[in-house]
């Protein structure tokens, strides 16, 4: 398991479909060391917190392995690194062999995986397409997002050390199959409504759709 690009971006104004829109998206690598504090990376800033950010989402990771599979997908597109907006780059992680609450130490960093990725529509922007954020989801290559345990200094080419494993056996992957309900599996989101390392906003939706499925 490796980090092989540490990418970074402060939040620009772009046009989109006719309107002027702040995004921080747009990444780029960076080859010195980089601060990695509780909220984001030095460099690094989210345009709309209200949706992006936070402690649960405070570094963006993306798998290597996946750019194989959207460069068949996507043969004119250039993927340079941080072209999905992660920070981290890694090899050797995938969503559906990761668990939910799973700690790994980059660097000086410690780290905990909180959640999958859900595209929105600067996906898109990005890209240049509207259907990316539609292929996205429905290539179940998410990504996931750490939350900052103790802040440090990471640089590509550290490796990830798995510090512990949540003993819940919840992966990422299994997040995103409850969120597009496909198939349905009611024990697992029983499962999840109960995991605490999973943020508490997604435990909150998980929850309702418990409960409509008991109004039913």
């Amino acid at each position: 398991m490796k980090l092989i690009s540490v990418n970074v971006g402060l939040p620009q104004e772009v046009t989109w479909k006719g309107k002027t829109v702040s995004t921080g998206i747009f990444k780029e690598p960076v080859s010195e060391r980089v601060r990695v504090r509780s909220l984001n990376l030095d460099g690094d800033r989210q345009a709309d917190l209200t949706v992006h950010g936070g402690l649960d989402k405070a570094v963006y990771v993306y798998p290597f392995e996946h750019y194989d599979y959207w460069r068949s997908e996507l043969p004119d597109t250039e993927l340079t690194l941080g072209i999905f907006g992660e920070n981290f780059t890694v090899t050797g992680l995938r969503e559906e062999e990761l668990n939910i609450g799973d700690r790994f130490k980059i660097g000086s960093v410690e780290l905990m995986v909180t959640q999958p990725r859900l595209p929105c529509y600067k996906l898109a922007i990005c890209f240049g397409r509207s259907d990316m954020v539609k292929r996205f989801l429905a290539s179940r290559r998410t990504g996931f997002y750490f939350r900052v345990l103790q802040e440090g200094e990471v640089g590509a080419g550290d490796t990830l050390e798995l510090v512990s494993r949540d003993t819940n056996n919840i992966t990422v992957a299994d997040i995103t199959q409850l969120y597009v309900r496909e198939p349905n599996n009611p024990e697992l989101l029983h499962r999840v409504t109960q995991l605490k390392a999973l943020p508490e906003s997604w435990r909150d939706y998980f929850q309702e759709l418990l409960r409509r499925q008991d109004v039913r």
